[in-house]
């Protein structure tokens, strides 16, 4: 089993900036992949960034690109997510998942077999 734990969400206004963090403990030798997704009320889980807990290139979602930033330390076992330029669209309930297959990180949500409880995240002014 592997447990995941986000921090780092909050209050921020339009234009402004969070880090996200997730802390994963138990069986993390067997993690392949972490991702951030994030649900709004009323819509689908939607896929926000992920990277290889063994290095290459991250992936993020489309409406993020350019805006935020997802880095591991393996050290810590931390994923982070940092999140600049925030727009109102940006709120949601920000989720830490991790995956256990081979290949590429996966965008698919039903392909993560942890998931941490979530951070909330308002952007408003």
């Amino acid at each position: 089993q592997v447990q995941l734990v986000e921090s780092g969400g909050g209050l921020v206004q339009p234009g402004g900036s969070l880090r996200l963090s997730c802390a994963a403990s138990g069986s993390i030798f067997s993690i392949t992949a972490m991702g951030w997704f994030r649900q709004a009320p009323g819509k689908e889980r939607e896929f926000v960034a992920a990277v290889s807990w063994r290095g290459g290139m991250p992936l993020y979602g489309d409406s993020v690109k350019g805006r935020f930033s997802i880095s591991r330390d393996n050290a810590k076992n931390t994923v982070n997510l940092e999140m600049n330029s925030l727009k109102p669209d940006d709120t949601a309930v920000y989720y830490c998942a991790a995956d256990r297959s081979t290949g590429s990180p996966p965008k698919n949500r039903y392909l993560y077999d942890y998931w941490g409880q979530g951070t909330q995240v308002t952007v408003s002014s």
